[in-house]
This record gives structure tokens, sequence and C-alpha cells, in this order.
């Protein structure tokens, strides 16, 4: 039995592991990727050549953070392998059974007496005309492919969105001699008002900000137009993208004039982020909607534990924050389970921990709302023939219709036991914006009022019959494993 199991191992779940195994916590953490890092740190595969990570401007704390978790030898890691559920044993209340799958080696049970969710944050799906084409893309994706697995898009790249980490992708892929046309921002540049509330995210973060100015400046030079209040309305092509439809619009993004296009072989979306939920809805843990933050987010108390008795959260699925703040949570999350299960803790490593998340919160809280999504405008982006749920191809039409037709549903999950919206492999991943977005439009009700998808175990696609090994007993550490 496991004092501590933590999911993800990104920011917040590393600096958890190493804090909870400082103060004598035997850990195990679990990671769908091969190697440490999350995505904002994402390594590539060890037998590639020039496999050192190299963090951008103002983490220079990162290469050392993952320097330590990987050589700990006190900590457990499950590499490869995807957190799809946690069950709770009658027989054992104080035992957490983590399901976790492998997709050579099947499923395994792990037990833990604490369980810290820190599974980060997925790009912000928005649904319009050609979004299914292929040659679409997520920034996190397109970030993906060209660090971990060395492949950039081939031909002319359009980006578009409204997140800073639009600029860091065009910068990666001009460095790697992709050609990119544009770069269109939502938002308009900031009005020096807008540049005085800013100030409060400067200290601490001049690096990344020259770094931000500079990667601007490079784009210029290598000829990329960067277009702010530029909105993308539609990706037009047979069966690949080839034109892309852009449109000027107002500060609510609506289009103020008629679209232009622009030839390109690859669109890539950046619009922010959702914080990655799914886990945490699966135990019972209570959420609550804040737009600015990532959408459904997991409420937790002071000491970052959930509703659920033992389960905690730590980085995006608190509030998408950036790296900063999710590896001050993961310390301070690892600090309050230690105490919690008898550890000493001083009191000066916990006000440690809760100064550098305050500090962080200052530099996030600015970037949340300079850069929110205005949800409104990109629900408001499908047209009836649009694809709206992917997973079982429901169109905006048909949601419009039931909708009309049944005027008393006014929650979320009432549309998907009608309309299969959100029931497909993914678990309402790509449709739940868009699909509580429309709910709110035809209802005129702000989006959280609706209510979210619930999720079910399994949280993500596995073969049927790897769920036989859910009754199996929990596993033990290794015999060498630290002990308290």
């Amino acid at each position: 039995m496991f004092d501590l199991a933590i999911i993800g191992a990104g920011p917040a779940g590393m600096s958890a592991a190493l804090t909870a195994a400082d103060h004598g916590l035997t850990v195990v953490v679990v990671d769908e990727q091969q190697r440490a890092g999350g995505q904002i740190f994402r390594q590539p595969p060890r037998a590639f050549p020039g496999s050192v990570l190299h963090p951008t401007a103002g983490y220079g704390w990162a290469t050392d953070l993952i320097r330590r978790f990987e050589t700990d030898p006190r900590l457990t890691t499950e590499f490869g392998w995807s957190a799809i559920g946690v069950l709770h044993d009658d027989a054992t209340p104080d035992v957490l059974r983590v399901a976790i799958n492998h997709p050579e080696h099947g499923t395994r049970v792990i037990g833990a007496r604490r369980l810290l969710i820190a599974t980060g944050a997925y790009d912000l799906p928005v649904a319009f005309p050609g979004w299914t084409l292929p040659g679409v893309m997520t920034a996190g994706a397109v970030q993906t492919l060209v660090k971990a697995q060395k492949i950039a898009p081939v031909g002319d790249v359009v980006l578009a969105g409204a997140h800073p980490l639009l600029l860091l992708v065009a910068d990666l892929l001009v460095r790697d001699g992709v050609p990119v046309r544009e770069v269109a921002f939502a938002q308009s540049i900031p009005t020096p008002a807008e540049l005085r509330h800013a100030l409060g995210a400067v200290p601490g973060h001049l690096r990344m900000l020259a770094e931000t100015g500079a990667i601007v400046a490079r784009l210029v030079r290598k000829g990329v137009r960067v277009s702010p209040r530029t909105i993308v309305t539609a990706a037009h092509g047979t069966d690949h993208v080839s034109r892309i439809e852009l449109a000027r619009v107002d500060r609510k993004w609506k289009a103020t004039g008629a679209p232009r296009e622009v030839a390109a072989s690859h669109l890539v979306l950046g619009y922010g982020f959702s914080a990655s939920t799914e886990l945490a809805r699966q135990i019972g843990c209570d959420l609550v909607f804040d737009s600015p933050r990532g959408g459904w987010v997991v409420a937790h108390d002071e000491r970052l534990q959930t509703s659920v008795p033992g389960v905690f959260v730590a980085g995006e699925p608190t509030g998408v924050a950036g790296a900063d703040q999710s590896r001050a949570e993961g310390a301070l999350a690892g600090l309050g389970i230690a105490a919690g299960l008898g550890r000493a803790v001083p009191p000066a490593a916990f006000a440690e921990a809760e100064r550098g998340i305050r500090t962080a919160t200052r530099f996030s809280t600015v970037v949340q709302r300079m850069f929110e999504p205005v949800r409104e405008a990109l629900g408001d982006l499908a047209t009836p023939e649009t694809t709206v749920c992917r997973c079982e191809m429901v169109t905006r039409g048909t949601l419009d219709d039931f909708l009309a037709s049944s005027p008393f549903v006014s929650d979320i999950n009432a549309v998907k036991l009608s309309c299969r919206t959100g029931m497909g492999p993914c678990q309402g991943r790509y449709c739940e914006s868009s699909v509580g977005t429309i709910l709110a439009s035809a209802r005129e009700q702000p989006i959280g009022l609706g209510g979210r998808f619930s999720a079910h175990l399994p949280v993500k696609p596995v073969p049927v019959g790897d769920l036989r090994a859910l009754d199996a007993p929990p596993e033990q550490p290794a015999p060498d494993a630290p002990c308290p």
C-alpha cells in the first residue's frame, strides 16, 4: 500500500512527489508519457539525439526539478500508464484503489492512502465549419509533435486563437523551417489602461516577457503576418485543409466585415486551455465554473484537499495558471498530505509554499484576465451543419432543434442523454465547451449554470477485456521501497 498516488508528472506532480518523499511517504507517480515534465516541459524520447530539455525563459528551475525527480530512488514511477478511474472498497474505506491501464500490459490496480490529481490541461476545442478537416490541429498537439517526436507540418501554416502559446508554437515552426503565413489573435493590441493593470505580472517574469517580445520581432523579420482582432471563421478543403477563412472582429469577437481567405495546408488553433478534471469528476469531487481559469475546475480548501476525503488536487485542475503556480501547489499539497498522515511539517515549510503560490498568482491572474476566451462568440461560430460532437457526429442543427422543441431542458446532461453529445470515447472533452455555450445561448443563462458532463470509469478508452483486472487486489510497493 502506497501512502500517496500521484496522477501526472508535470510541475505539480513532480514537486508534490519530491516533497512527500522528503517527509517519509511512499509515493507512486503515474503518467501517460514516457518521461517526466508534463506538456509544458515535454521531453523527447531518450533515444532521440539532443534529448536534453531546454525550458522556456522564466522556467530555469525546470531542468533541476526534472533531474531530481528522474533520479530519485525513493519514487516509484509508472510511465506509459493512464489512470482510468478510482474505486472505493467498503472493506478498506481508508484506501483508494486507482485503476491504471497500459496499451500493451492491460489494467492494474494500485492501492494508496491518499491521491493527488495533477492531470494538467488540454487545448480548448472550438467548433466551426471545417474544424474536423485533416490539417486542423491544436497548438498543444503541434508543440508535442515538434518537441517530442521531431515531426513538423509540411506546407504553409496559419495559426489562430487567443493565447500566447501561439507565438511560441509559431516560433518553433519557423525555427524548423516551416513556412508560417499568419498568426491571428482574437484580442486587440492592449490599451495603455490594460498595460497598467498588467504591471503586477512583471516582477519575476521579465525574462519571459522579454522572450515573448523577441519572438514577435523574429516572426515579423521572417515575414510572418501578426494580425490582432482577427478570428478564424472556417476552414475549407476537400479531404484536407487548403484555405483558411479569417475575419476582423470587435472587442467581443463578433465579425465586423467580410472574411478573407488565406491559402494554407495546416491550421493551428490556440484559444486557451480546459482543465483536465475527468478523473476528479469520476471520483465525485465538487467542481466550480471559472471561465478565465479554464472552465470547470476542482474545488479545494487552503491545503488543496477536495470535497472527497483523501483526494487532493494541484496544478491546472485547480485552474489553468502556469508552471510556476503548479510547482508551488504541488509542494503545498505534498506538505498537506504528509502532515495529514502524521509527519512533522514545520510551519515555515507551509509558509514558503503559500508564498510561492501568492507570487505566481499575481502573474497568472493577469494572464487569465488578458487572454480569457470569449466563449459566447466562439460558440456562435458553429453553423447548423457544423459537427459539434465528433465522436457521435452530432451537429449544431441537431442541438438547436432539440433545444427548441424541449424548452424546459436547461441542463447539459439532459442534452447529453437526448442527443448523445459527450457519450463517445472522449466523454465530452471535445464537445462539452461548445454544448454548454450553445445551451446557455438558447436559454439566455450563464454558461456554468447548465452544469457539466458527468464522467464514468473508465475515463479514457480501454479494451473491455482489460476491465476484468478491476477485481484484483491493489498492488503493494516493491519490497525495497522506503517505509516511514
